[in-house]
């Protein structure tokens, strides 16, 4: 299940660096910091669904690049990321 139209448009609002955007590096990673929190719950009932592992890792993945990217290139932005989503301690 994706998210809700008002849910993801929440997430768009509170990571938004300016009022028209929804594709930077912080809004994505939101975005998929949702998606990989909702397939960890899903797979703790389902535990023979591989598809839904193998798309979780997936996700995992290009979750990890956009945050190195982030990293690289403006480590303030990724800060506050990192501590708005507590993903890393």
């Amino acid at each position: 299940m994706s998210l809700t139209k008002d849910a993801k448009g929440n997430i768009i609002n509170t990571y938004r660096i300016h009022a028209s955007d929804t594709g930077s590096p912080e809004v994505q990673i939101a975005l998929l910091s949702e998606r990989i929190s909702y397939l960890t719950e899903h797979l703790k009932t389902h535990k023979k669904d591989h598809s839904s592992r193998r798309g979780l890792l997936k996700i995992v993945g290009k979750r990890r690049r956009l945050i190195d990217y982030l990293r690289t290139y403006n480590a303030d932005r990724y800060r506050e990321v990192i501590s708005k989503l507590g993903i890393r301690k």
